[in-house]
């Protein structure tokens, strides 16, 4: 027979935000209370008795931020026995991505204050919270070889190397241009439009482009997958 448990339940939210400017980010808190006190962390927290683990999510997300999303997607549960040093909590994770400069943060119950970190400069994080957002980062990465990516962080017409630049923050690593452009192009979800972009200096700009919202979305529905 299985032994009595004392086991709580969780929930954590990787918000990863993108500009154009500043690449990818991690939205964090510093806990203001213990255990780690002053540390940053994940917005999160206890799932109440009767509470659905997705209203949790969102409701821990806006107390302690002031970040409301419509869609987080889950990720993955987190259980190690020593993950939390007061007891035994295992957390269910989330994850999504938002444009930053949507969100007015406000930190409010458990956390001092909130920002966003560049996620090459996150430092040494509360709990786990380290492991969770590399697990959450390599979700990402692979979600955007078989789903689209962009609609909802770049403007609504752009020259093709703001996209460029959102696979190579998100993948974190080069893409080869010429053959990203090619295999991209041929889904039809983007579209190139007579509109020039600006340059404050020399050069030749190019055509905007702008994303078929039809097209995006049922491609996101059906899946695509490319290599890059």
């Amino acid at each position: 027979m299985p032994g009595l448990q004392d086991i709580k339940v969780a929930v954590d939210a990787v918000v990863f935000g993108y500009t154009s400017k500043e690449g990818l980010s991690v939205l964090l808190i510093k806990r203001n209370i213990e255990p780690f006190k002053d540390v940053w962390a994940l917005p999160g927290g206890l799932v109440g008795n009767d509470e659905p683990l997705e209203d949790a999510v969102q409701r821990e997300l806006k107390e302690e931020t002031g970040v409301s999303i419509n869609y987080l997607e889950q990720l993955y549960s987190f259980g190690n026995p020593n993950r939390d040093p007061r007891n035994r909590v295992i957390s269910i994770t989330y994850y999504g991505l938002v444009k930053p400069d949507a969100f007015e943060l406000k930190a409010d119950t458990d956390a001092g204050d909130a920002r966003w970190f560049n996620i090459k400069n996150i430092g040494q994080l509360a709990f786990d919270h380290n492991d969770i957002i590399s697990a959450a980062h390599n979700r990402l990465k692979s979600k955007i070889l078989y789903e689209p990516l962009g609609f909802e962080l770049l403007e609504g017409k752009f020259p093709f190397s703001e996209l460029e630049k959102l696979y190579m923050a998100v993948l974190d690593r080069p893409i080869d241009r010429r053959n990203f452009k090619k295999k991209v192009t041929k889904f039809g979800f983007l579209e190139e439009t007579n509109e020039k972009q600006s340059l404050d200096g020399a050069g030749r700009p190019g055509n905007l482009f702008k994303f078929n919202e039809e097209k995006y979305y049922q491609l996101k529905k059906d899946g695509i997958s490319f290599e890059i």
